[in-house]
């Protein structure tokens, strides 16, 4: 037996290796948010610049992630997350120094194929790792507590970088934690892969990547063409025609990539519904979040950061206790209490005002963090006690996938209700002595409108400035309240439909301590 498969004797050891590599993937999809402001100033970026340096990350990761699952059951998980923090730990370097948009939006998609190796293969691993119901359970409520972490860590790590340094140093500093994570990764993790060692399925592999790769693109690019626009018509028709072939290719395919007849299962799906609409109500709610913390609340990057950090500390709890709560009660139960805890979150938004105070707010910021945990560690390890073991980076590539879909689909659905209510109503207010071109522009957003109220206080008009200011407020805070409103519904529909799908389970009874057995050195 190698060196590597001794490591398991460590398995505390190798959940933190893979812990280290979420934090990492997870701080830089959210790293780059604080520094976009930045990028106008030294790069020229311009509104879909911006765009697309936030969106080539997730779009890569999303187009490959099923294709990189299956690529790492077939030729070896550790293979693969070692190739995933190389290709990311390069790209993040060579972002840093990038002198055009351009440049950086190709590093950013480079970066999303790193991750698109490195997240899935995280949990595969964990998975054959931990083996019995309950620690497996618990590792993966760690393992989903920092993927929290990371998410908070980024914005906290990026803002304080921005105020020392030059807004390079956010992706400079991905690299030697990524080399350190690679370090350890081939150092401690063992590997593993399918011991059949099918044939690849190409076919398989091309059509998940079209398939989920013109979805997201599409999602991406709707808000700003318009839903009803023929060019996102006709993304979502080729997605779905993707999706049928891909679906049709694997029920006949001898060796299918994905075993689409894992949908059948009632745990599976319900599981993958779950997370998806969990990622969908948070990421639009963060969304708005970030946008009321900083234009209503005029907190800084930084600061708009650490109004986060409770978000992380919810997520440890509702992740920990989602993984022993499961193992006790059944994931039915867990699950549909998260999504309650959600459903009542974000009905309390809908109250949301300039004088909300930080205590509120905090403990807000908290219950979003366990909602989210409660959520997502019973319907991960659901959906990963439905795959089989060898077949564990598809099963965690499907975890990621309902995940990512759920995301883009939120900030994109999300975003554009928010920003048709709020230029509906501002139109609505009708501001005495505004000029058009002025109301045009605080119509784009919130920001543009403070832009324009500041200008004419500087040129001596203030009750001019107030009226707009009171007026883009309001408006504000009818898009916000009636989103919330919306994404307190989906969660509801959701609490009922995972109740009556999700198969009910018998709480699982302890196991006899058995003595442990340490491999003969002829094993090893």
């Amino acid at each position: 037996m190698s060196t590597a498969t001794k490591s398991v004797r460590s398995p505390a050891m190798i959940l933190a290796v893979l812990c280290v590599c979420v934090v990492v993937i997870n701080m830089d999809t959210m790293i780059v948010t604080v520094a976009l402001p930045e990028l106008v100033d030294q790069l020229h970026a311009s509104t879909v610049d911006l765009q697309w340096v936030s969106d080539a990350f997730n779009l890569v990761f999303a187009a490959l992630v099923i294709a990189a699952g299956s690529l790492s059951d077939r030729f070896g998980r550790r293979g693969a997350l070692v190739f995933g923090l190389a290709v990311f730990t390069l790209a993040s370097g060579l972002g840093a120094y990038a002198s055009t948009a351009g440049e950086l939006i190709a590093a950013r998609a480079v970066m999303g194929l790193g991750a698109a190796f490195i997240y899935p293969t995280t949990l595969s691993i964990l998975t054959t790792v931990f083996v019995e119901r309950k620690a497996r359970a618990a590792a993966i409520g760690i393992w989903g507590a920092c993927s929290g972490i990371g998410m908070v860590l980024g914005p906290l790590a990026g803002g304080a970088l921005l105020q020392a340094f030059w807004w390079g140093s956010i992706f400079l500093v991905m690299a030697p934690i990524g080399l350190i994570a690679l370090g350890l990764t081939a150092a401690f993790v063992p590997t593993s892969r399918d011991p059949e060692t099918p044939a690849l399925d190409k076919s398989g592999l091309l059509l998940s990547c079209l398939a989920f790769g013109i979805l997201v693109y599409t999602i991406i690019e709707a808000p700003a063409s318009g839903w009803d626009s023929a060019r996102v018509i006709a993304g979502f028709a080729a997605a779905v025609v993707l999706f049928v072939s891909l679906y049709v290719r694997e029920i006949k395919a001898r060796t299918p990539m994905l075993d689409v007849r894992l949908f059948r299962d009632a745990r599976f799906s319900a599981a993958c519904g779950a997370m998806t609409i969990a990622t969908f109500t948070l990421m639009g709610l963060t969304f708005l979040l970030t946008l009321y913390l900083q234009f209503l609340k005029l907190y800084s990057p930084l600061e708009t950061g650490l109004r986060f950090i409770p978000v992380a500390v919810g997520m440890v709890i509702g992740s920990i206790l989602g993984g022993k709560l499961a193992v006790q009660w059944g994931s039915r139960i867990v699950i549909t209490a998260g999504l309650g805890v959600l459903t009542l979150l974000f009905v309390w938004f809908t109250g949301e005002s300039n004088d909300t105070s930080a205590a509120v707010l905090a403990l807000q910021m908290t219950l979003i963090g366990v909602g989210l945990g409660t959520v997502g560690v019973p319907a991960t390890d659901a959906i990963m006690r439905v795959v089989p073991a060898a077949k564990a980076s598809v099963g965690s590539a499907m975890n990621d996938a309902t995940r990512l879909l759920g995301g883009t689909l939120g900030i994109a659905i999300v975003g554009s209700l928010f920003q048709s209510l709020y230029t509906h109503h501002l139109i609505g207010e009708a501001v005495p002595g505004l000029p058009p071109e002025s109301l045009t522009k605080a119509q784009d957003s919130i920001g543009n409108a403070i832009t324009e109220a500041a200008r004419y206080t500087a040129e001596g008009q203030p009750a001019l400035a107030d009226r707009l200011i009171g007026a883009a407020q309001s408006s504000f805070y009818d898009g916000f309240h009636t989103a919330s409103w919306t994404l307190a519904g989906l969660a509801a529909a959701m609490v009922v439909v995972a109740w009556f799908w999700l198969p009910a389970e018998k709480p699982e009874q302890p196991a006899a301590a058995e003595p442990a057995v340490e491999p003969s050195d002829a094993e090893a």
